[in-house]
C-alpha cells in the first residue's frame, strides 16, 4: 500500500517537473520585438488648448445644451482640474450625459465639425515635429489623455495615431448609444499608469517590449506618468510641474504657438 502511494506521488512530481520544464522552454522560445515608446499627453501638450473644455464650450455655442447651466458646470470642473481637485468620475459622467441624447451618427457629425473649428487651429507645430521624430526613429507613439475616448480618438487621427495607440477615459456604449457611464477608471493622474500597464500587458502578449520610454506633458496631474517614464519632458509646463522638472533636471520645452 505504501509503495503504491509512493509511486503515485512520484508520478505526480514527474508530471509537475515536466510542466515546469515545458514552461521554461516555452518562455525561451518567445522572441520579443524590443522597441522604444513615446507617450504624449493631449491637452496643452499636443494642443494649445484643452479639448475637453472646448467641447463643452462648442456644444453651448451650438445651442445643443442649456447655456447657463452647462457653461457654469463646465467652468467649475475646469477650475477644479487646474487646481488638481477634480473628481474625474463625476466630471466625465457630466460630459457623457449630453452624448446620451443623440444617436452615434449625429454625434460623429457634430464631433467632426468641432474638431475642424475648435481643434485644428490649435495643433502645435512642435508637437507634430516631436511625434514625427519618434515615428521616424521606429518608436511606438501613444496619445494618453484624461479626456474621454469619444473626443480623443478622433483628434488622435489628426496626428496619425490610430485608436489602438490611444489611451483615454473610456465611455460606455450599448446598443449604439452612449449610456453616460464609464467602463473603467478615468485615465487621470495615477489612472494613466493603470491604463498604460493594461496596454503594455497586451503589447507583451503580442510580442513587443519596450527598452526605453519617453513621456511628454504640461501638467502636474501627470507627475505619475512623467516619473514612470525613463525620459520625462515637461512641455510648456504649469508652475508646479515646471518647478518639479527643474528640481529633478528634467527637460523643459516650450511648444506654445
Amino acid at each position: 500500500m505504501q509503495n503504491t502511494v509512493t509511486n503515485k506521488l512520484q508520478n505526480i512530481n514527474d508530471v509537475i517537473n515536466k510542466v515546469k520544464v515545458n514552461e521554461q522552454n516555452d518562455s525561451k522560445d518567445v522572441k520579443f520585438n524590443t522597441k522604444e515608446l513615446a507617450l504624449f499627453d493631449l491637452d496643452h501638450t499636443l494642443l494649445d488648448v484643452d479639448s475637453d473644455y472646448l467641447w463643452g464650450e462648442y456644444i453651448v455655442k451650438k445651442g445643443l445644451v442649456d447655456e447657463a447651466q452647462y457653461r457654469t458646470a463646465n467652468q467649475r470642473f475646469y477650475q477644479q482640474y487646474i487646481e488638481g481637485t477634480l473628481d474625474a468620475i463625476e466630471y466625465n459622467e457630466f460630459v457623457a450625459e449630453f452624448l446620451t441624447t443623440l444617436p452615434l451618427q449625429r454625434l460623429f457629425e457634430i464631433r467632426e465639425d468641432y474638431i475642424n473649428i475648435e481643434i485644428m487651429p490649435h495643433i502645435r507645430p512642435k508637437a507634430i515635429k516631436a511625434i514625427k521624430h519618434h515615428i521616424d526613429a521606429g518608436h511606438d507613439v501613444v496619445i494618453i489623455s484624461a479626456t474621454n475616448d469619444f473626443v480623443v480618438s478622433e483628434i488622435a487621427k489628426r496626428f496619425g495615431i490610430e485608436a489602438a495607440n490611444v489611451l483615454a477615459t473610456p465611455l460606455e456604449v450599448k446598443d449604439n448609444r452612449y449610456t453616460g457611464k464609464l467602463t473603467d477608471k478615468p485615465n487621470f493622474k495615477e489612472g494613466k499608469i493603470y491604463h498604460l500597464n493594461k496596454w503594455l500587458a497586451l503589447k507583451e502578449q503580442q510580442g513587443t517590449r519596450y527598452s526605453k520610454t519617453y513621456g511628454y506633458s504640461d501638467s502636474k496631474n501627470d507627475l505619475p506618468l512623467l516619473e514612470w517614464a525613463d525620459i520625462p519632458v515637461a512641455v510648456t509646463p504649469d508652475e508646479v510641474l515646471h518647478a518639479h522638472a527643474l528640481a529633478h533636471r528634467w527637460a523643459v520645452e516650450d511648444w506654445s504657438i
